[in-house]
């Protein structure tokens, strides 16, 4: 099977990449995504929203300029906390775009181009170990299970991991987190004869194996729902299910600009858990309506299912803490696929994690 190289020379070229555009546009701003709603008023209070106070008193707006890893129903909170108007009531709005990589994310972050991104925790660790002038700190972590389902090309009444041997899996770049997931998964499931296919990009991933390539594919939603519907691959596994909590997702800032701007931090870390517990209790037809602008094409039913698919999971805790025994689980996962030394783990969590401001969710940001 596929053996993940060290992702640092791709770090550091993506790196490069970023500060030589930073340089070279440097009045440019991230592109907000097309699926933004035209309107920023603040939507009609809902069952979960209280009614407003004087707390609630409209802020003046701070942008921010804010990079998400991938566009996935996977991160379904902030999406909803953006069309649920949570983010504006903490006086913040999002200048977003989508890196298509956590490494592009970080490397947004460490150019300045981005103030906030979300990526996976890894990439922290990476930055920290370089030694460099910047250091990035996990403020909030969004997922605790990998988002990523396996489908195949054939229907099976019963599925086996060991079917996977000598088959061609399309899967993630190296080192990301769903690929170093796929491949523990393969490792603990004594299928590590399977061919897990890296090198195709994200949003090329399932046009390819929709003309043909590969036996199965890795899929997070509400893409992976979207090919079932279609006729074009079959549910085989969960991911998140089989390999357990993961801390796969972080809200990430330099600690340059934490400790510049703990307020917005705040803010920040308090719309996410308002939407986080909003999703909890709200209607399929409250759900739809919230994140349908983000995805434009696809059906509300569709969006509904996949919302509900991460939440029976336990995909987004109620508590965003990256707690010591995660931060552990998550560097033995990178010492066993090859990317990080045993030499190199992190002793102290709190080099690279700074949970104060989830502890104080609710305080005024």
């Amino acid at each position: 099977m596929f053996k993940p190289k060290r992702p640092v020379l791709l770090l550091l070229a993506a790196l490069l990449l970023a500060f030589a555009a930073s340089c070279g546009s440097a009045n440019e701003k991230p592109a907000s995504p097309s699926a933004e709603p035209a309107s920023s008023a603040s939507p009609s209070p809902s069952a979960a929203d209280p009614s407003p106070n004087a707390s609630d008193a409209p802020k003046e707006i701070v942008t921010i300029k804010f990079s998400e890893v991938i566009r996935s129903i996977f991160y379904a909170p902030y999406y909803a906390a953006i069309s649920q108007g949570y983010f504006e009531k903490e006086g913040l709005k999002l200048d977003m775009n989508t890196a298509q990589g956590s490494d592009k994310g970080a490397a947004a972050l460490i150019a300045g181009t981005a103030d906030i991104s979300l990526v996976g925790p890894e990439t922290a660790i990476y930055i920290y170990n370089q030694q460099g002038d910047k250091k990035l700190k996990i403020f909030h972590q969004l997922t605790m299970k990998d988002g990523s389902f396996l489908l195949s090309r054939d229907k099976a009444d019963a599925f086996d991991w060991h079917a996977l041997t000598g088959k061609k899996i399309i899967g993630w770049r190296p080192g990301s987190a769903p690929q170093m997931v796929m491949a523990s998964t393969l490792k603990a499931q004594g299928a590590e004869g399977a061919n897990v296919v890296t090198n195709i990009a994200a949003p090329a991933m399932a046009g390819a194996f929709a003309s043909g390539q590969g036996d199965y594919i890795q899929l997070f939603e509400p893409v992976a729902s979207t090919l079932i519907a279609e006729g074009k691959a079959y549910y085989v596994a969960s991911l998140g299910e089989t390999f357990g909590d993961f801390p796969e997702t972080s809200f990430v800032a330099t600690s340059d600009y934490i400790d510049k701007h703990p307020q917005i931090v705040q803010g920040f870390v308090n719309a996410v858990a308002k939407a986080t517990a909003w999703l909890a209790s709200a209607s399929d037809d409250e759900i739809a309506t919230a994140l349908s602008p983000y995805f434009e094409g696809t059906p509300k039913e569709r969006i509904v299912e996949s919302v509900r698919h991460y939440q029976q999971q336990d995909t987004w805790p109620a508590t965003p803490v990256l707690t010591a025994e995660a931060f552990d689980k998550l560097q033995t996962v990178l010492i066993d696929n090859g990317v990080l030394k045993a030499e190199d783990k992190i002793a102290d969590i709190n080099a690279i994690v700074d949970m104060r401001f989830v502890q104080r969710i609710g305080e005024a940001g």
